[in-house]
């Protein structure tokens, strides 16, 4: 059985000793006085005196080693032992063989798949504890912000595609209502097409009411109204005529008495 270590490194490889000292400064508000963590690099040593680490690089495995705590990219912090591991030297060199074939450099992600992804993997196949939570915090609060935005994006692409297809859905519906309208005021107008009085009825209605009969029954009692008014004028002309017979008859009786008692006196 062997020791496996964590090494933890404050990340001050920027090319900046002023940017270098502010993540140095931020590790120490966030992790030493906060505790929730910081910008950190970390490395595992078991069997030997070398940490192994993952890093980017464009050719080959970006799995890498050099002598524990002397990593030249980064300034040393801390260690701590994870646990002990019952895997043997060649165990452990099959398991770091594996890994240098599964994590090429050009599959890093400072987010998703860095070197303290590389270290808890490492940890997992060693049976032993991965990582403090605390080393890889920002990456994974960073990858899981990343990550809400991509759903909340996929969700908003999917909410916009529901909403062009039930407006499609409810045009095509009013089209139909539309149309179905439309028929239907067609028969009611072709059926009386060729009746000149609806046709009469219909322009007085237009012309005193300002709007085109809305239904059948409205249509029938407008021309019932018609021919009602139209036999009315027709009896009141024959009432008119026969007054005026009537009267005339009286007059010609008149007439005809004035003539014969004239001709009576006359005799």
């Amino acid at each position: 059985m062997a020791e496996v270590i964590l090494h933890i490194y404050d990340v001050t490889n920027s090319g900046s000793d002023k940017t270098n000292n502010t993540i140095v400064h931020i590790n120490k508000i966030f992790k030493d006085r906060i505790g929730l963590g910081g910008i950190f690099h970390s490395a595992i040593q078991v069997y030997g005196d070398d940490e192994w680490s993952f890093g980017f690089c464009e050719q080959g495995s970006g799995v890498f080693c050099c002598p524990s705590r002397k990593n030249p990219l980064y300034t040393y912090r801390e260690f701590m032992v994870l646990g002990r591991t019952n895997s043997s030297v060649f165990k452990v060199n099959q398991i770091l063989c594996e890994l240098s074939r599964e994590w090429p450099g050009t599959s890093y992600d400072l987010l998703s798949k860095n070197c303290n992804h590389f270290c808890d993997e490492l940890c997992e196949r060693l049976g032993v504890q991965k990582l403090p939570g605390w080393v890889n915090r920002f990456a994974n609060t960073g990858d899981a912000a990343i990550e809400m935005a991509e759903n909340t994006a996929l969700r908003f692409k999917q909410a916009k595609t529901e909403i062009v297809s039930a407006s499609k859905v409810a045009y095509r519906f009013l089209v139909g209502v539309t149309s179905g309208s439309t028929a239907g005021d067609n028969p009611l107008r072709n059926s009386n097409s060729g009746s000149p009085r609806f046709q009469s009825a219909w322009f007085k209605n237009l012309v005193t009411a300002g709007a085109k009969p809305s239904n059948s029954s409205e249509i029938e009692t407008q021309e019932g109204d018609v021919v009602l008014q139209h036999q009315r004028q027709h009896n009141s002309a024959h009432t008119l005529q026969q007054t005026c017979h009537n009267s005339e008859r009286p007059l010609r009786q008149s007439s005809q008495q004035l003539e014969q008692t004239l001709r009576h006196n006359s005799l």
